[in-house]
């Protein structure tokens, strides 16, 4: 079973501030919101779209058409609830899995899902193959300092240990009290692996919390837990 589609898991999920606020409370959404292009005609696909929240803002901001997916039927199940809309269908689907269609997109958008994929060129050739000239691909995964994060926990000495850094692979840690299973990339794959699959990298962006959250959330001034990145179809 996908882990978001454990009940308990799934009901700690909801209680996370982001769970509830929606994109203003995503600490990256400041961040991210710029990298995206005028939506307004576009055909949109959200890969991993979760309670939907980038597929409504999307349909919201003029897009013609929006395909969000998710592999967690409770996510498609609240996305549908919290953020429908006349121009966004929903599916559940891995983004594994998933057919890509030829030049179908112009935006492509992934928000905190790629570091549970353990094949990212694979994605990322599907990426480029579906979206149109010019198309842009925005991301968000974890950052690599993050994900080599020893348990991705602060240490009893209150540093940031990251260890096996250069072993890519599969990461288990713990998150909302469960034991939930990733997949570490290095930095040099995320981003080369890009450029090998066709794409121009135009922005890349380490995640900080907005100013007026830092007094509040201080250790997230300590070490980046997101990777935003901007690509575009040459």
């Amino acid at each position: 079973m996908n882990h978001y589609d454990e009940p308990a898991f799934f009901a700690a999920y909801a209680q996370m501030y982001r769970s509830q606020a929606g994109l203003t409370g995503a600490g990256e959404w400041q961040q991210l919101q710029p990298l995206l292009p005028d939506l307004r005609g576009k055909d949109v696909l959200d890969l991993g779209c979760g309670y939907g929240w980038h597929c409504k803002y999307a349909a919201d901001h003029g897009a013609q058409n929006v395909i969000g997916i998710d592999l967690s039927e409770k996510m498609i199940s609240e996305a549908r609830s919290r953020n429908n809309h006349e121009r966004i269908e929903y599916h559940v689907a891995s983004l594994v899995d998933w057919v890509y269609p030829s030049a179908a997109y112009d935006v492509v958008v992934s928000s905190l899902v790629l570091h549970y994929v353990e094949d990212l060129d694979m994605v990322y050739r599907m990426v480029h193959k579906t979206l149109r000239p010019g198309g842009v691909f925005v991301m968000n995964i974890e950052h690599p300092t993050f994900t080599a994060g020893v348990n991705q926990q602060f240490s009893e000495d209150g540093t940031w240990p990251v260890d096996h850094y250069y072993y890519p692979g599969k990461r288990q840690t713990d998150f909302l009290g469960h034991s939930i299973t990733k997949y570490h990339h290095t930095l040099t794959q995320i981003l080369n692996g890009l450029i090998r699959a066709g794409f121009r990298l135009e922005a890349v962006e380490e995640a900080m919390p907005p100013e007026e959250w830092r007094e509040m959330m201080p250790e997230e001034m300590r070490r980046p837990m997101m990777l935003l990145v901007k690509a575009v179809k040459q």
